[in-house]
């Protein structure tokens, strides 16, 4: 995912037409959170103009994360669509400007921005809907992991402390 500025200086006219997949399994060092991740699928074309390269991209694939309630690894897909622009006329990109980005010597590297996008689209929290069971315990002495629809359901019923029964039998014997 690197070109030179001269590729892309002489490819103006025609465009590039970009179908690849890059490794990006390096972020599974930089985010203790993702457990796994495929290859990214990236597509997309690089428009020249005015002296600015600019790539508008797809990044696809699949990350492995815990699940927020069981730890059970879920697969989480990502979709992601980004532009990314350089200025190929050697000039200084003005500070504070986030939408233009310079080259590196000479070249223009799209890996690091795809996976910057990549850590961005990372949810904070996971729910696996497949019911797994995951290394977090569902239950224990006295308590159960209740779901919403559970909750619901045992809050419609006139659920009363088996403590507090008695007093409750005196609240309706005075109606």
């Amino acid at each position: 995912m690197r070109w030179t500025i001269q590729q892309l200086l002489a490819n103006s006219a025609t465009g590039i037409e970009i179908d690849r997949h890059v490794d990006v399994s390096e972020l599974t060092e930089r985010d203790k959170e993702l457990i796994a991740i495929s290859k990214a699928h990236v597509t997309g074309n690089v428009e020249i103009e005015n002296q600015h390269a600019h790539f508008h991209l797809t990044v696809q694939g699949t990350m492995t994360l815990p699940d927020s309630n069981t730890l059970a690894d879920t697969d989480v897909p990502f979709d992601l669509s980004t532009v990314e622009s350089f200025r190929l006329d050697g000039w200084e990109v003005p500070e504070g400007d986030e939408t233009v980005n310079a080259p590196e010597n000479g070249y223009v590297d799209l890996l690091p921005y795809i996976k910057e996008h990549i850590l961005l689209a990372i949810p904070m929290r996971v729910i696996n809907t497949a019911k797994k069971e995951g290394p977090a315990p569902q239950s224990g002495t006295d308590w159960d992991v209740v779901n919403r629809e559970e909750r619901e359901d045992s809050d419609a019923k006139d659920n009363v402390d088996p403590r507090l029964a008695d007093l409750a039998k005196f609240f309706r014997e005075e109606d």
